[in-house]
Formats: structure tokens, C-alpha cells, sequence
């Protein structure tokens, strides 16, 4: 954004009655916006962020949300943070234009998020800011007065997060009846008095005289839609999960809840009896498995799922799914671990636990979503593995992605919707563990006209499912379970490299780390970097030529939120070292609980070297800090010193 406040104004307390708005209020342009509310989680901080996120969703923006949580029941500190633009958004931003204050401890924890000459927002009630840090702009608004004064007394600590939307969105001119109708929305089904207070909160700060404390207005450039161009839907991760499993076909499913894995079960849970199903919520981990795997062997795909901690807790049962050759989808929705960990932050550290969790040789298929749209899109890749190589698929999704809000385009669910019956057709003969193909199983009840009914359970076993402890069948079994993995890493595309096909760096990564690290090789390349990078969807197994990309390049760095163990390595490097023998491929690894920052992962590949923030090329033209400079920054390319948080 452009310089906002006149700064001899800007310092200056809010009074309770300010004066209209001026009339030399001018309005400015911009594509691009990072804006963090930081307060207390009992203030609805992440309600008034969503309702932001979704209206850029309706109003055809790019956006993406980040959101901290605390741990404990009694709640605590909290942020949620928007990134709205009319270019194409893949990170939540390394800093804010625009930071609200609710305490003087959100202050104090993040005045060093906002960007040199950006926008700090105060509740003057509540926060005193040291005016002497002329690094910004300083705008005090009595956000709790105000508020009580418009609800009445017994509002003083609900209704601040509405006021504070309305004052946004008078402040970037954003589109008012729309917004109204997504609080509406919000709110439908509740007590009329609960939509009643929240329209007047909103309306209050929304006419709060803005004009007092600012020079502009802000408009973000519109996005015009193209003809016959799909809808936009805006929505976080574990729905957009949750939803992809329905369009995959899957309609039965147990779980038992942890976070941040629980939102996915209360969806499937109201959502599968619409479509003839049902999910279960069972009393613990090893129910939720076992539940799932007999809704599996009836000859529905189903799902189960939870977090780390349960993920250790269904793994004797996930084990009898690949003895058993039993299709199932297991979601891991990670958090910082081990143990209970950090439960609300985010890590990467159950990659090992997906591929290897499991006593003995038990193969099992692992994907990892990179984007909330692509939650949506691997699960009908999950299913369609699942089913076609009869072996349990663990999607590995994380806190940021499960709580990240992005805007994409509407699925065409008449072309991918999937509704998959039960094949009961009588067989003449049936053998379902054949040496020699991949084990299809059919649902029991099916008629075998030649009376040879097939078992099945977790001993190993001949053809026909019968017991046996025969060293021989047992290497041949252990075989044709490993093999249908190769099989299926013979059809896995290796995925496209962005930026720079060869030259000096190329970024790995896997997960919610897609936006970031593609944005670093942006960043990189505007630098001057010979950078590419790629993403990995398929992670057990790998796509097979992976090697033939690494060789054009002088040092792979695989950049993960894990910790580099003992041995100097991330989890998926560790696995990429091995497959590869490649001593060029390099960790960057963090286990902080915070998403990586563009800026952050660059400084971490070229040791020594500064890079700015934000200065991202879009179509063609660079954006940095909205094309103004705040005064006592000579170049727009000039290093803003950033720490990690």
C-alpha cells in the first residue's frame, strides 16, 4: 500500500466523537494486501478474518489466511492474517500492511511483522504505542468504547472483532452488501438478536469518520471474470478435504476426535447421510480404524483419520489393512510433535511415521496436499489409488493447511462426482491374493458358483486367503505387496519444475510449503538466483526420473518444517538421499510451529545473502510494497531487517 496517513495526524489519539469524514479523502488503487488481527482467540478475531477471506472468494480475488490458535481451553493470544490480491497469491505474505492491535501485547508481539510504513490500527482503549518509532503509521481508534457505546454495556468484550471489520472494510472500500450477506449467512439458524448485534457492530465501525485519522481510501483493482468461467468457491483445508472424499465416492468412515483433524469429522459426519452414508465417531483410535477397515471389507471405501498421536494408535490395525491388501484412506492432519506437542501449530514431522509406522513390511501409499484446493483434489486421488492397488493411501494435510481459507475455482462435480456400488455379481471362480496380479477384492455375500469361498485376516496366507507359514509364500507375498507399489510409481508424472529448468538451486518441497517455496524461487529469480522448484504430490512411492532433474542442478535443498535429526537431514531428504545416492541434496528444516516465510527460506538456501521481502513479479510487473517507498527507505529493493515469527 501507498503512504496512508498524514503522519502529523496519524500519532494523535482518536477522540470518542471525531468529526465527519474530509472531504480531500482520496482513493487508491492496490492489488495486493496483507492485513493481521492480532488480539485474544475469545475476541472472534478468526470469525471477523473469515468473513474478509470469503468475500474476497466472492468478489473473484486470490486470498489465502494464516491463523495461530493457542493450545489451552481458557484460550490466549491469537492472530488470523488475510492476504487478498488481484495477482496471484501463493503465500500469506512475509509481512503486514496493515496490523490491528487489540492488547498491548498484540502490539508488542507483532509490530515487527508490519512492514516499514505500513498501517498499524490500535485500540487506543487498551494499547500504548511507542509514537516515537517513526518506522510507522500510527492510527488509535477506541475500539472498546466504541463498541460498548454502540451495543450497550454488557458488549465490552464481544462485538470488537464486527466493529473492526466494518472499519475495514470503509478503509479498503470493500463491497458492503456482500459483506453483510456473509455475516448473515454466518448467522443463519442463531437467535434473530445475534444477526441484530452483529449488523450493528458492523455498522458502527463501518461509520466510524475514517477520515480523521487517514488521507485514503483503498480499492483493490477489480478482477474482471471471464465468460463461462467457473464460480469461485472459498473455503479451508479439512473442508475442502472433506468434501474431495464425498466427490471421490467415499460414503462410510469412523474417527475419534484430536486437532486439527476434528473438522473433518463433523463435516463427513453431517455431511455422509445426505449421500446415503454415515460416519461413526467411535470411543477411541483403534475403534475408528478397525470400524473404518469393516466398512472397507463390505466393499465401500472408507476413510478414518486423526493426528500424529492417533495416527501411533491405529497402527497395528493399518498393518492387518496392508497384510489384508484392504483399501482405505487414512488422513494425518499433522501438528507439532512428539506427544502432545503443539497441538495447534504446524510441523511436517509425521512423513517417517506415514512411509514406516508399522511393524514388519507393510506397504502403504502416501500423498501430501499442497494447496486448500488441492485437499479437495487428493482425495479423489487417494480413492482412486486406493481402490485400483487395494492398499491403504495416508493423506498428509497439516494445521496450516486445515485452518488455511483460499479462494478457487468450483469443481465441475458432474465430471468427477463418484458413486460406487458394491459389484455383487456372481463369480465362477475367485482367488483373491493371485501371485501373479493386483488382489481385487469383492464384497462379501457375492455368489462363488464354484463353492471355493476365499478368506481373509492379518496371518499371511496362500491365493485364497488360507493361513500359511511357508517361507517361500511368505517372500513371494511380501513381494506382490511391494511390487504393486512399483507398479504404481511406473504411472506417477514427475512433477513440472517452476522457474529455472537447470542452473544452481532447486527447491523440494512437499505439503502446505508449495506457496512459499514457489514464491522464494520468484523472489530468487528477480535477485538474480538461477533457482527452480518442485513439488512433490507422490511421496511414497516417489515418481520414478526424479533423478534425471536433479542433475541439472548444482544443490537440491529440500526445505520442510521438520527437524534435521541427528544425521543432518529433513525427513523427506533422508528419503531422497537414500532413493538417489545424491550427496547435492541439502536440508532446510525448521520445527518453530510457524509456516516459512518467503524471505526466510531464501536467507536459510543462500547463507549470507539479504533478500526483500516482497518484492514478487506479477504478470509482468513488479509489485513492491504497492510501487511506494515509505521516507526513510532510499530504494523500493532496500532490506527491511525481518526476524522469524
Amino acid at each position: 500500500m501507498g503512504d496512508p496517513v498524514n503522519p502529523d495526524t496519524a500519532s494523535m489519539q482518536t477522540p470518542t466523537a471525531p468529526s465527519p469524514d474530509r472531504a480531500d479523502l482520496r482513493q487508491e488503487n492496490i492489488r495486493d494486501a496483507v492485513i493481521r488481527l492480532a488480539g485474544d482467540s475469545q475476541d472472534g478475531i478468526q470469525s471477523a478474518g473469515a468473513f474478509l477471506a470469503r468475500l474476497a472468494g466472492r468478489s473473484a480475488q486470490e486470498v489465502m489466511t494464516y491463523m495461530t490458535i493457542p493450545a489451552t481451553i481458557s484460550g490466549g493470544p491469537s492472530i488470523f492474517q488475510v492476504r487478498i490480491g488481484t495477482g496471484e497469491v501463493l503465500s500469506a505474505g512475509d509481512e503486514a500492511d496493515f496490523l490491528v492491535a487489540f492488547y498491548q501485547h498484540s502490539y508488542q508481539d507483532h509490530i515487527s511483522f508490519l512492514k516499514e510504513g505500513g498501517v498499524l490500527l490500535y485500540d487506543s482503549d487498551n494499547v500504548e504505542p511507542n509514537l516515537d518509532d517513526k518506522r510507522f503509521v500510527y492510527v488509535g481508534v477506541p475500539i472498546t468504547g466504541l463498541t460498548v457505546e454502540a451495543l450497550g454495556g454488557t458488549a465490552k468484550d464481544k462485538g470488537k472483532n464486527i466493529f473492526v471489520l466494518g472499519l475495514i472494510t470503509k478503509i479498503f472500500s470493500l463491497d458492503v452488501e456482500k459483506l453483510k450477506r456473509i455475516i448473515t449467512e454466518k448467522f443463519a439458524g442463531k437467535d434473530e438478536s445475534i444477526v441484530n448485534t452483529a449488523m450493528m457492530a458492523f455498522q458502527a465501525g463501518y461509520a466510524y469518520p475514517v477520515g480523521k485519522v487517514l488521507t485514503h481510501h483503498y480499492q483493490f483493482e477489480k478482477v474482471e471474470k471471464k465468460a463461462g468461467s467457473p464460480d469461485q468457491i472459498t473455503m479451508d483445508g479439512n473442508t475442502a478435504l472433506a468434501f474431495g472424499l464425498i466427490a471421490a465416492g467415499v460414503r462410510y468412515g469412523a474417527g475419534y476426535p484430536i486437532t486439527p483433524w476434528s473438522s473433518v469429522m463433523e463435516v463427513l459426519r453431517t455431511q455422509l447421510p445426505k449421500y446415503g452414508g454415515i460416519f461413526v465417531q467411535a470411543e477411541d483410535e483403534l475403534g475408528a480404524v478397525s470400524l473404518a477397515l469393516g466398512f472397507s471389507f463390505s466393499g465401500y471405501l472408507a476413510v478414518t483419520g486423526s493426528a500424529g498421536p492417533g495416527i501411533s494408535l491405529k497402527t497395528e490395525a493399518i498393518g492387518w489393512a496392508s497384510m489384508a491388501e484392504i483399501p482405505l484412506i487414512i488422513c494425518n492432519i499433522q501438528r507439532g510433535g512428539p506427544s502432545t506437542g503443539l497441538p495447534t501449530n504446524v510441523e511436517q514431522s509425521d512423513l517417517h511415521q506415514a512411509i514406516y509406522g508399522g511393524h514388519g513390511d507393510s506397504p502403504r501409499v502416501v500423498l501430501a496436499a499442497s494447496t486448500v484446493e488441492d485437499c479437495f483434489y487428493i482425495a479423489i486421488e487417494a480413492a482412486r489409488i486406493a481402490r485400483k492397488y487395494s492398499t491403504p493411501v495416508f493423506i498428509l494435510s497439516d494445521t496450516s493447511l486445515a485452518t488455511r481459507i483460499e479462494a478457487f475455482e468450483e469443481p465441475d462435480l458432474a465430471k468427477i462426482m463418484i458413486d460406487p456400488k458394491p459389484d455383487l455379481t456372481p463369480r465362477q471362480t475367485y482367488k483373491p491374493y493371485p501371485l501373479d496380479q493386483i488382489t481385487q477384492h469383492i464384497p462379501p455375500g457375492t455368489r462363488i458358483l464354484d463353492g471355493k469361498y476365499p478368506l481373509m485376516s492379518g496371518l499371511e496366507h496362500d491365493e485364497m486367503g488360507h493361513p500359511t507359514g511357508s517361507p517361500k509364500l511368505h517372500m513371494a507375498m511380501t513381494a506382490k505387496r511391494r511390487n504393486k507399489l512399483r507398479k504404481l510409481a511406473e504411472e506417477l508424472p514427475v512433477p513440472e519444475i517452476y522457474g529455472d529448468q537447470e542452473g544452481d538451486v532447486l527447491l523440494v518441497g512437499w505439503g502446505s510449503t508449495y506457496g512459499p517455496i514457489h514464491d522464494a524461487a520468484k523472489l530468487g529469480r528477480e535477485s538474480g538466483e538461477k533457482i527452480g522448484a518442485l513439488h512433490l504430490r507422490h511421496i511414497h512411492p516417489l515418481p520414478n526420473e526424479l533423478d534425471k532433474v536433479f542433475k541439472n542442478f548444482k544443490r537440491i535443498v529440500v526445505v520442510e518444517m521438520n527437524d534435521q535429526g541427528i544425521y543432518g537431514f529433513g525427513q523427506l531428504a533422508i528419503i531422497l538421499r537414500a532413493r538417489y545416492c545424491e550427496p547435492k541434496i541439502e536440508s532446510f528444516t525448521k520445527t518453530d510451529g510457524l509456516t516459512f516465510r518467503v524471505k526466510e527460506i531464501l536467507e536459510g538456501v543462500f547463507k549470507g545473502k539479504s533478500f526483500a521481502a516482497r518484492y514478487i513479479p506479477r504478470e509482468g510487473k513488479a509489485v513492491v510494497h504497492h510501487d511506494t517507498a515509505p521516507e526513510n527507505v532510499k530504494s523500493l529493493k532496500e532490506v527491511v531487517p525481518q526476524g522469524v515469527g
